[in-house]
């Protein structure tokens, strides 16, 4: 089945990043949200994004307008999920919340519609075991930021059907996109590698080895990583990167998945990364 309609539940830094690739690419967008000021923050920063792509000439100014024409926001999940032929769910990595956002979605979309989800974590035969359309069900995991990393991982879950496997490849395909196929384990394979160091970066940061510039810095030039893991945590945002360990912790039942002491306290106090000004390094 050809994808042309799609809705983007959640306006947060991913479901922003999604809406606004999937509408560069000439897709149809609906960005639900339930905050009203949610959905005005997405739209001024697709439109700060799409800026800066004209101004390095990514693309030139009838392009970043029609863009912006292609997506419109509604703040009801019900009447933001009919008539399409996607939705990718992109809120907190919570697991209660995204059942209830699934058990909603597949009660009011389209009986063809796929339901992903953006879960980097959660399994997605468990988020398709709320619904009565498992074959339907898919994961579609973009990396932050959506709008300009390539790869989307695609989860199948154990209903997944193979229909539904080759149009979210297609679409990530036509979308820009390097899909890979993962099976539905917990953390998947980016998560699943990525948050240990990340964890260890923090453990050693708090056990005194290293300032986090020094950390980092070993990362950047030692491994040849693009970021070191504590400025790549605060992008991600801290609260994440604790819900995704506190997965992989709990699923795998391995304690080297524990999540380090001092990350629980930065989120705490509200210490959550970039999106909050102050993580492991303070923004403006």
């Amino acid at each position: 089945m050809g994808i042309e309609r799609i809705a983007v539940v959640g306006g947060g830094t991913m479901g922003n990043g999604i809406a606004h690739v999937a509408a560069q690419h000439g897709k149809s967008v609906r960005l639900v949200d339930v905050s009203s000021e949610v959905l005005e923050r997405a739209v001024a920063t697709i439109a700060k994004n799409l800026d800066r792509q004209v101004r390095k000439e990514v693309l030139d100014e009838a392009a970043r307008d029609a863009t912006l024409e292609r997506i419109e926001t509604v703040n009801d999940l019900e009447a933001g999920a009919v008539g399409v032929d996607l939705v990718v769910e992109a809120v907190p990595e919570k697991a209660e919340l995204k059942y209830s956002i699934f058990e909603t979605l597949d009660r009011v979309a389209d009986e063809h519609a796929i339901l992903a989800s953006n879960t980097s974590s959660i399994s997605i035969t468990e988020i398709a075991a709320r619904t009565r359309r498992p074959e339907r069900v898919i994961g579609m995991h973009f990396m932050n930021p959506g709008q300009l990393m390539k790869l989307v991982e695609v989860i199948r879950g154990l209903a997944t059907s193979d229909d539904t496997t080759a149009a979210t490849v297609a679409l990530s395909e036509q979308l820009g996109k390097t899909p890979v196929e993962v099976n539905d384990f917990p953390g998947f394979v980016s998560n699943r590698v990525l948050m240990p160091m990340i964890n260890e970066a923090v453990f050693a940061l708090m056990e005194g080895v290293a300032e986090p510039e020094a950390i980092d810095t070993v990362m950047k030039l030692g491994m040849n990583h693009p970021m070191g893991p504590l400025a790549l945590a605060d992008l991600i945002g801290l609260d994440t990167c604790l819900n995704i360990l506190e997965v992989l912790h709990r699923e795998l039942g391995d304690d080297r998945y524990r999540p380090c002491p001092l990350l629980r306290k930065y989120v705490a106090a509200g210490w959550l990364g970039r999106k909050a000004g102050h993580g492991f390094y303070v923004y403006d």
